[in-house]
Parts: structure tokens; sequence; C-alpha cells
């Protein structure tokens, strides 16, 4: 599988939880402490995350890490 094609899923799966919790990105990016363009580069698949910010992420989204990689083994 390609790395563009992972971020992108990735993104896409963040992006997917955010929305449901109705949490703007600008809002998102306060409650995580990462700055708004790096969570919006996340969700357009441009961002290589870390590990721990995919933690920091997934604590905002007040989900299991592993479910965002979950959401995006349904896209494979």
């Amino acid at each position: 599988m390609e790395d563009k094609y992972i971020k992108i899923q990735f993104g896409l799966a963040v992006k997917k939880f955010r929305v449901s919790k109705n949490i703007s990105q600008e809002k998102f990016a306060e409650i995580v402490g990462l700055h708004r363009t790096y969570i919006s580069e996340v969700e357009r698949g441009t961002r290589n995350v870390s590990l721990i910010n995919i933690v920091k992420i997934a604590e905002g989204l007040e989900i299991k890490t592993s479910e965002l990689f979950l959401e995006i083994e349904k896209e494979i």
C-alpha cells in the first residue's frame, strides 16, 4: 500500500470522528494541543503523523487509538 494512501485514509478517519462529534478543526486543535493547520494537513493526508500525535488525536476524539486504525482497515 502506498504511503500517500495510508495518510489519506488516516486523515479521513480523523475527520469522520471529529465531524461526528461536531467539533471544528480549530476547537479540536485546541483540545489536542496542536496547531489548526497541522490538523488540516492530517485530515487532508498531507502530513505524516507521529505516534505521539496519533495518541493525542485519539484522546482528543475520546476514542481508542486502535479505532482510528480499524477505520482505515475498513477502506482497504
